[in-house]
């Protein structure tokens, strides 16, 4: 039995939904079918005006048949530099989202300014969110891009990770590995389900001629990263990255899934990624704090996988701009030097294990710090501090309030919210996993979704924002508010009635986990305290500016893209939503403090 089927007959109720062909797709750039055509790529060459030149001759090698265990066949397109006269490591991108520039993603279509990533910087061979042919063919690698199962024209149904795509992706490796070009040595590469391939399939084997992985942000739990994050199920997600798919069969439709199953099972849990199951294997992560997807996971990937050989960048910038800087790609080269041809250059001795940046945000009296040396994440200094909510004075303090007081927003609103503020007398840098412990209630309905945010506040009290590349081309105030652009505050989310799957915690400085396989309803106008992880934050504050905790019932972010932007609420709340300070009612906000 393959591994498709064994999933099958384990999940009978999964949905899958027909792709639309990549000849017919509305939005997919199709290239042609091509199987074993050679087309020479000589140096100098240019696909479109204003993209990179290639520095080398390089060949390119079309739909290269890739035949699985189970006898399905994936197809590659491999650029290699022509010249033969020494084998190359290849690197291997995993994802379905399509070869050669034709995805219906686009760095031109997904935010403002080509998210700042000049076109010079590309070739526009590269597959999307992974690395350019033209650059790292003039490094002395190869590239092999594969449309994942049911990707393009490879064969099969397209899965989201788990273990088909890891069979996939070992079975690819030692293709890659037998071929006459190939040193023997295989890297991964990647950023988004490029990264989260990575991770899934160091998370499950071992492959001798795997010497490196560079999962570049990306999620481990497709159900509390995304799905269904706090228990909050959020199907526009699997929707919308379904209708940008394109194969000759059908797709698993996590959309309907969380829709159907809202609760954590056994279907989710194969999706899981296990960072604790990593061993051995190099990896070389990056974090940010501006993605919406891929945070929590990538700085969990680095604390608890068991390889000794990893290091974390944290970098202050919007994920794909970091991507494609010409100073992470010489970064990335060393690392993948080191492991993949040999070369000694001082990778393991010299590179910090961690390099953390710290947001300043725009118009902050402090500049943000960039990816400053530390042997941890978080660093060892952190201490934990408690700031208890007043909503008599709607504002944080380190004395929980004697009286009793209480703060009501409405439920179902895109604009509502209970704001709590408080200001650092001191230099405060914060880094870490915050959370909240909030009473709260609902006058109306048995259950209800909570979302809080923490915002960063100039010391006359504005919200500031974070700007997630420089230079703009324009003033902070002209930046579209699309979330790729700029970055608001960290959020936790949680849904009430999950509250009853909180797994036990050692102290009660410990960052609430929940396991979402249970829900128990809340009467009406109960009054329960909910514990809510937020996601890691990384702040610097000058004294005198501050942080203002948001809570509401919505999702605070900004949207990804314009043409996601809400202009009525989405969620299921009714109602009055109550927030209950001091006295009786401890609620605080727990904040990561690295230094003050």
């Amino acid at each position: 039995m393959s591994v498709e089927e064994k999933l099958r007959t384990q999940f009978p109720e999964t949905v899958y939904t027909a792709l639309a062909p990549p000849d017919r797709h509305p939005g997919f750039n199709y290239k042609g079918f091509h199987p074993g055509r050679v087309t020479r790529l000589p140096r100098g060459h240019v696909k479109e005006p204003g993209y990179q030149a290639f520095p080398v001759d390089v060949t390119w090698d079309e739909d290269q048949a890739i035949v699985m265990r189970d006898g399905v066949k994936l197809y590659a397109d491999v650029f290699r530099p022509t010249d033969e006269s020494e084998k190359v490591p290849a690197i291997l991108p995993w994802s379905p989202y399509g070869k050669v520039g034709t995805s219906t993603l686009s760095y031109d279509n997904m935010g403002p300014w080509r998210i700042g990533i000049p076109y010079q910087n590309l070739s526009g061979y590269e597959t999307f969110e992974g690395p350019n042919p033209a650059e790292w063919c003039s490094r002395g690698y190869a590239v092999v891009d594969v449309d994942a199962r049911g990707a393009g024209h490879s064969e099969g149904n397209l899965m989201f990770w788990g273990e088909q795509a890891a069979v996939d992706i070992y079975d690819t490796i030692s293709w890659i590995a037998q071929q006459p070009w190939c040193n023997g040595s295989v890297v991964m590469a990647g950023n988004s389900w490029l990264a989260i391939s990575q991770l899934n399939f160091a998370s499950r084997f071992q492959h001798p001629n795997l010497k490196a992985i560079a999962p570049w942000e990306g999620l481990t739990d497709l159900y509390d990263h995304q799905i269904c994050r706090g228990g909050i199920p959020k199907p526009a997600f699997g929707e919308l990255i379904l209708r940008g798919f394109a194969g000759m069969g059908k797709a698993e439709n996590i959309g309907a899934m969380v829709k159907s199953y809202p609760l954590f099972d056994e279907y989710w849990e194969e999706k899981r990624i296990k960072p604790e199951d990593i061993k051995d294997i190099p990896m070389y992560l990056t974090a940010s704090y501006s993605t919406g997807l891929h945070c929590e996971g990538s700085f969990r990937a680095f604390e608890i996988a068991q390889t000794s050989r990893k290091w974390l960048r944290v970098h202050s910038t919007q994920e794909w701009h970091d991507l494609y800087r010409p100073e992470a790609t010489d970064d990335l080269q060393r690392f993948y030097d080191y492991y993949a041809k040999g070369i000694q250059n001082g990778w393991e001795a010299e590179t910090p294990r961690v390099r953390l940046s710290l947001l300043g945000y725009d118009g902050s009296m402090v500049k943000t710090i960039v990816e400053r040396p530390e042997e941890q994440w978080p660093p060892a200094r952190q201490h934990i501090r408690r700031y208890y909510l007043d909503a008599a004075t709607q504002s944080l303090s380190t004395v929980r309030p004697v009286s009793s007081a209480r703060i009501t927003h409405e439920g179902h609103s895109l604009i509502a919210s209970s704001d709590f503020t408080l200001f650092f007398d001191r230099y405060t840098e914060l880094c870490g996993r915050p959370f909240v412990n909030l009473y709260m209630s609902c006058n109306v309905k048995d259950d209800f979704d909570v979302v809080v945010q923490i915002r960063k506040i100039s010391a006359s009290g504005e919200p500031l924002e974070s700007l997630n590349w420089s230079p703009m081309p324009v003033p902070r105030p002209e930046v579209p508010n699309v979330n790729v652009a700029k970055h608001l505050g960290q959020q936790g989310m949680l849904r009430a009635s999950h509250r009853v799957s909180l797994q036990p915690r050692a102290s009660e400085d410990e960052v609430p986990v929940y396991d979402h396989r249970s829900r128990k309803a809340i009467a009406p106008g109960e009054i329960v305290p909910l514990l809510i992880p937020i996601w890691p934050l990384g702040v610097a504050f000058e004294a005198g500016e501050g942080l203002m905790l948001r809570i509401a019932g919505h999702d605070m972010s900004l949207p990804e893209a314009e043409s996601l932007r809400l202009t009525a609420p989405i969620d299921d709340n009714e109602g009055q939503h109550t927030v209950y300070t001091g006295g009786e009612y401890d609620s605080h906000l727990v904040l990561p403090v690295i230094t003050e």
